[in-house]
C-alpha cells in the first residue's frame, strides 16, 4: 500500500505563526503552527485515506502493516515519528532516557500510581526517544554539554558577576556537579545571576563568544528567573545551515532556539525537562539520564550514498533518513519496513517497486508504504526525505 496521509499541525506557544504555512503554501490563519505529525503516535495519529487512523491500523494488524519482523522487534509499535518542526521561541532544555532508563521509571511511576496523563509524570511510556534534527533554513540549537576549557574561556571573556563558583567548578573538571548545583538553584536565588549574566552579555565586544552572547542575553531576558538559562552557558551554542542536522541519542542536553526542520525520533513521548519552561521540571531525575561527556562535534553531515541520495547515519535502531534530491527520471530508494515520505520542497510522485500505485505530493505532504512494500520510487522536483524502520 502506498497512501497519501493527512496529518496534524500541533499549536504549541513556541511555535511560529508563518513558517509551516510558508512551506505548505496555505495562507496563515495567525495562530502558532509548531510541529506537523506524521505517523501512528497515538495522541494526533496521521490519517489514511478511508479515514482510519494510521495508529489504529498499526495496532489491529502490526505484523500486516509493518512487516513481522518489525513488528516482533518493536512489541506492534510504530517505532518512528516524523515532523516538520517550526520554532519561534526557545523550548525547553530536555533530554531523553534510554530503554533501560525508560523501562525503570515507566515502572516506577506505575507504581507510585502517577496517572499517565498528569502533568508531573516524568516517564509516559516504556521506549526511548533519540532524535535527529535536519535543518530546512538557518536553525539554532544548544546540543550536548561544550568541552570544558571552552566554557571556561566563554565564562571568562563575559566576567559575569556571581558566576565564579561555577567557573571554578568547571576548571576542576567537575561539569556534573556544576550542571546539577546550578539546576537546583530556586528562582528567587537565581534571579540576580540571571540579571548579571544579561548585563554581562549585553556589554560584551568580542566575535569569539558573539553568538553564544547574543543567544544568552536573549534568554536572560525571557526567562529572568530560570535555572536553565546558566545550564543554556554549559551547552554548545550550533547554528545549522540547510540539511546539516543535530543526533540526539540518549542523554544529550539539549534544547531548540529557533528555526524549522525536519525531525524524526522513536515513538516516545518521555521528555525530562530541566529549565526554560513552564512545565513540570525535575532536576534530580533529568540528571540521573544525563550524559555528561563533552560534546566536540555536534554537527551531523548527511554522507552522500547514491546519486541524488543522502544518508544520516546516526546507528539508530528505530529509524534511519534518507534525504533524495528528485529527479524526473526518477530515483529507487532501497529502504525496507514501514516508510513515510515526506516531500518538503516542490513536488514528488512516490510509488513502490512492484506496484501500480502512486501517490502525488506537494511540500508539506507525506506518504505511507506498508512494511512488505518493494523500494520506494520517487520522482519529481525539489527535496523528499524517506523515513524507515531501518
Amino acid at each position: 500500500m502506498v497512501a497519501r496521509l493527512q496529518n496534524t499541525i500541533r499549536d504549541y506557544a513556541w511555535g511560529s505563526r508563518t513558517a509551516i504555512p510558508e512551506l505548505t503554501g496555505v495562507e496563515p490563519d495567525g495562530s502558532p503552527q509548531a510541529e506537523l505529525w506524521m505517523g501512528a503516535h497515538e495522541s494526533a495519529p496521521s490519517l489514511l485515506p478511508s479515514g482510519e487512523s494510521l495508529y489504529d491500523r498499526v495496532s489491529s494488524r502490526p505484523s500486516e502493516v509493518l512487516g513481522a519482523e518489525v513488528a516482533e522487534q518493536f512489541e506492534g509499535r510504530f517505532p518512528f515519528l516524523a515532523k516538520i518542526l517550526a520554532a519561534e521561541q526557545p523550548l525547553s532544555i530536555q533530554a531523553h532516557p534510554s530503554r533501560e532508563q525508560a523501562i525503570d521509571g515507566y515502572e516506577r511511576d506505575e507504581a507510585a500510581g502517577i496517572p499517565r496523563d498528569a502533568a508531573d509524570r516524568n516517564y509516559k511510556d516504556a521506549w526511548p526517544k533519540p532524535e535527529i534534527l535536519i535543518a530546512l533554513g538557518p536553525f539554532d540549537a544548544l546540543v550536548g554539554f561544550r568541552p570544558l576549557e571552552q566554557t571556561v574561556a566563554l565564562l571568562e571573556a563575559l566576567d559575569a558577576k556571581g558566576l565564579e563558583d561555577l567557573t571554578d567548578l568547571l576548571r576542576n573538571g567537575k561539569l556534573q556537579d556544576a550542571f546539577t548545583e546550578f539546576m537546583g538553584t530556586d528562582r528567587d536565588a537565581i534571579r540576580p545571576l540571571v540579571a548579571a549574566l544579561g548585563e554581562a552579555c549585553r556589554a560584551y565586544q568580542g566575535d569569539t563568544f558573539a553568538l553564544e552572547a547574543d543567544s544568552l542575553e536573549r534568554l536572560c531576558e525571557e526567562f529572568p528567573d530560570d535555572p536553565g538559562v546558566l545550564a543554556a552557558l554549559l551547552l554548545n551554542r550550533v547554528r545549522l545551515e540547510r540539511f546539516q542536522a543535530v543526533y540526539l541519542p540518549a542523554g544529550n542536553v539539549h534544547a531548540y532556539l529557533h528555526g524549522t526542520g525536519f525531525e524524526v525520533m522513536a515513538n516516545s513521548d518521555n521528555v525530562l525537562r530541566g529549565g526554560l519552561t513552564r512545565k513540570h521540571v525535575d532536576v534530580a531525575e533529568l540528571g540521573s539520564v544525563v550524559d555528561f561527556e563533552p560534546l566536540a562535534s555536534p554537527v551531523l553531515e548527511g554522507t552522500p550514498v547514491a546519486p541524488g541520495i543522502t544518508a544520516y547515519e546516526t546507528g539508530c535502531e528505530y529509524f534511519a533518513v534518507r534525504r533524495i534530491e528528485l529527479t524526473e527520471d526518477g530515483l529507487e530508494v532501497p529502504a525496507t519496513g514501514p516508510r513515510i515520505v515526506a516531500c518538503v520542497d516542490g513536488s514528488a510522485v512516490v510509488g513502490a517497486q512492484g506496484t501500480e500505485a502512486a501517490v502525488a505530493l506537494s511540500a508539506g505532504q507525506s506518504a505511507f508504504l506498508e512494511g512488505p512494500e518493494g523500494p520506494c520510487t520517487l520522482r519529481g522536483s525539489g527535496t523528499a526525505f524517506v523515513v524507515s524502520a531501518r
